[in-house]
């Protein structure tokens, strides 16, 4: 079901799903609100992580900028740039190669 109320004030369009949780949870003081920001965090980590979003769109669907989206990446233990052993080792060798010039 699509909602006339956009997320946040956005002007984006928002789908409504229905959910089940543990009544446990209610029990620790999480609100409903909470649980939707942290299912919609959630997701849009899950879809930057397996690289289907950038962190500039991903910091659009949560409301914020690039600059707090990299803070909430740190916070989560999320890595901004993920790098294979291999593109490390790709990495490094380049880095040996470049030379400094005197004076620059």
């Amino acid at each position: 079901m699509v909602a006339s109320d956009p997320i946040g004030g956005r002007g984006m369009a928002e789908t409504t799903l229905e959910i089940r949780v543990p009544t446990e949870l209610l029990e620790y003081g999480v609100q409903a609100d909470d649980i939707q920001r942290q299912v919609l965090e959630w997701l849009v980590l899950s879809l930057f992580k397996d690289e289907h979003i950038s962190s500039g769109k991903a910091a659009r669907l949560l409301d914020l900028t690039r600059i707090e989206f990299l803070a909430l990446l740190r916070r989560r233990g999320v890595a901004y740039i993920d790098y294979s052993p291999a593109e490390i080792a790709e990495e490094l060798a380049a880095v040996a190669t470049l030379t400094v010039k005197p004076g620059a």
